[in-house]
């Protein structure tokens, strides 16, 4: 089986060889999860008007985006059709330009958990005070805060995880095969 970065490296290696060859500036970022992979990809930024103004460039740059977006989406369609067929996932297109980023498209997931009360007056708290429109969108604001805030202790996190997932992988049963399963069976 796998490990969870060679499924990345396989993933992100398909859609580098598969996308065609002038779509992005280099090879796309392939972010993969259990539900989507994302694909994003540099563009690159357009000219600007001597003297643009930051706005006007902001507004450059938008443009650009949705000019992309437009002439690109039934090559990117053909390939996500292959690549959902093959990963068994659905695939999620975005951009980068300048300093800016633009998601395409993008799941959704409910994920189920059980709060206690003080949490659950944590989300009603944002519910009430208008952050969020509901407790659902409230959690989302806490992960995403979360996200922001906690960057590198959350890398750090991800870093153990896989070095876990290799000493899991050269475990003694990787090497030894089934033989004591067999074994166990009267094999």
């Amino acid at each position: 089986m796998a490990t969870r970065e060679e499924l990345i490296e396989k993933t992100r290696g398909w859609f580098t060889g598969r996308l065609p060859e002038d779509l992005f500036d280099g090879a796309p970022e392939v972010t993969v999860d259990r539900e989507e992979i994302t694909v994003i990809g540099r563009i690159p930024e357009p000219a600007y008007a001597e003297g643009a103004s930051e706005a006007e460039k902001a507004a450059t740059i938008e443009g650009r985006i949705k000019e992309f977006r437009e002439r690109t989406r039934d090559a990117r369609m053909a390939v996500a059709r292959d690549a959902e067929h093959k990963f068994g996932r659905k695939v999620s297109w975005g951009v980068r330009c300048g300093d800016q980023g633009r998601l395409f498209t993008h799941l959704s997931v409910p994920v189920m958990t059980r709060l206690k009360q003080p949490e659950r007056a944590l989300l009603d708290t944002l519910v009430d005070g208008g952050v969020a429109r509901s407790r659902s969108e409230a959690l989302a604001w806490c992960v995403r805060l979360v996200e922001k805030h906690a960057g590198d202790w959350v890398g750090d996190l991800r870093d153990a995880m896989r070095k876990v997932e290799e000493v899991r992988e050269a475990g003694p049963d990787r090497e030894s095969g089934d033989a004591d399963a067999d074994a166990d069976a009267g094999a």
